[in-house]
């Protein structure tokens, strides 16, 4: 399953890949993106499967990025160090919300629903 992660924290991406290859090897990583816009050009060449998103970023929240899309045609788990969004991530159809630092089991959850 073609994924993609996109996070301001170069250190948090990396965490997420080395976790994705460990814990879930159906997940195949199209792109890592430490900026929304770059996560923006990904997603629309990529055309991902799933997507593993931060919500807070610099110039541009996770939430703001979505709404740039045409068309939201990918699981998307929200990936974040605050869980006062966890309602408004479900408004926008997130599959899963796993809080910072994930843990392995949650995530292997998450990735099994998609």
């Amino acid at each position: 399953m073609k994924a993609v992660l996109i996070d301001d924290e170069p250190d948090s991406v990396r965490l997420l890949a080395h976790q994705l290859s460990k814990y879930c090897p159906q997940v195949s990583i199209a792109a890592t993106c430490t900026s929304p816009e770059e996560g923006l050009e990904a997603l629309r060449k990529e055309r991902p499967k799933l997507v593993f998103l931060d919500i807070e970023m610099p110039r541009m929240n996770g939430f703001t990025l979505l709404e740039q899309l045409e068309e939201v045609s990918f699981h998307l788990v929200f990936t974040t160090a605050y869980d006062r969004y966890a309602v408004k991530a479900f408004r926008f159809n997130a599959l899963d919300y796993l809080l910072k630092p994930i843990d392995e089991k949650e995530l292997m959850v998450a990735v099994a629903k998609a």
